[in-house]
């Protein structure tokens, strides 16, 4: 993340990178795979074997959409207690544990706020409603997740998703965060929006860091590095979180190999753990990216082959939009 090239260099240079962002598009193709792992990093290493084994409990159920259920119930956090007292990493509330919660790992007790006993709850649970509604037709897994949602009964009397505005949206939000924790098995397509969030960080070269900025007018338009990206991707529609380490969510994941103009970049002190993650650049091509480095620093081209270089991110609409919003303390 030190060093640094021109600046009329790097303006030609990004206007030839991100015409040929499309046209080197062409030859990208999607595979399809019957395995799904999980992308580097995305579970905290923690929880990753159990979200591997569990996750793939029954057919209906996968390692990633299993990742993105507990992602957005609970950001991860084994403490978390909603409004309505939904408890612990995979947020069951206290009546449902009673009767769906298990002993995942064989102590002899079944502890609401143990990840080892939550997320084996979590999956039996998916897989439990799975056969509850495996004749109806359609997609077994979104059929799964709706039971999830509005109950079996449910999706059986309405031979699929329900018609339910929260159920129809719940199932969109996992499907939509479940590639963001897969392992691509094939080249990831390219993002429409990146030119145009290229053009808005490439304004703001030179710009003053700023701890926290966001680039308002009572900062003096300055920003951190997360807020430069939110602003370049809001700049063309998408919303994506405040914080580096939510951004890193919001699509899938290309290898580096694979980096295109547009893509998100990220640098952490862990590198098994995508929730270290301490800082993020908008990549341009080269190996370069636009970032907003650290205090004393200004907006700027710098190398992305670092030692805490942990992966990127091909932003999409609908994975930003599925991300979830934390509340303090929650």
């Amino acid at each position: 993340m030190v060093g640094g090239i021109g600046f009329g260099v790097c303006l030609s240079f990004i206007a030839l990178l991100v015409v040929g962002t499309y046209s080197a598009a062409a030859g990208l193709a999607s595979a399809a795979g019957s395995t799904v792992g999980l992308a580097k990093g995305a579970v905290p290493a923690l929880y990753q074997p159990l979200v591997q084994k569990w996750g793939s409990y029954c057919p209906s159920l996968n390692p990633a959409m299993l990742a993105a259920q507990l992602y957005s119930e609970s950001g991860w956090k084994t403490s978390a207690v909603s409004p309505v007292n939904a408890q612990g990493i995979a947020q069951f509330m206290p009546a449902t544990w009673a009767t769906h919660g298990i002993d995942g790992n064989g102590d002899g007790k079944r502890d609401i706020w143990d990840p080892a006993d939550a997320i084996p709850s979590a999956a039996s649970y998916d897989c439990e409603l799975a056969k509850y509604v495996k004749d109806v037709p359609g997609d077994a897994s979104d059929n799964m997740l709706a039971a999830y949602n509005a109950g079996a009964y449910a999706v059986i009397t309405y031979k699929g998703v329900p018609p339910y505005a929260e159920t129809q949206g719940y199932v969109k939000t996992i499907r939509s965060l479940e590639k963001s924790f897969a392992a691509p098995v094939g080249r990831v397509q390219p993002s429409q929006q990146a030119a145009g969030a290229i053009y808005y960080a490439q304004q703001k070269l030179g710009t003053p860091y700023l701890w926290g900025g966001e680039g308002t007018a009572e900062q003096g338009g300055r920003f951190d590095c997360s807020g430069l990206t939110q602003a370049a991707y809001q700049s063309v529609g998408i919303t994506l979180p405040r914080v580096a380490n939510d951004q890193y969510n919001a699509g899938p994941h290309p290898a580096r190999g694979e980096l295109l103009p547009g893509d998100l970049v990220f640098f952490s002190t862990d590198l098994t753990n995508s929730r270290a993650i301490h800082h993020v650049g908008l990549y341009v091509g080269g190996g370069y990216m636009i970032n907003a480095p650290y205090t004393g620093a200004v907006i700027r081209f710098d190398k992305i082959d670092a030692p805490d270089y942990f992966g990127a991110t091909r932003v999409t609409k609908d994975g930003a939009a599925a991300l979830p919003t934390f509340k303090p303390g929650a």
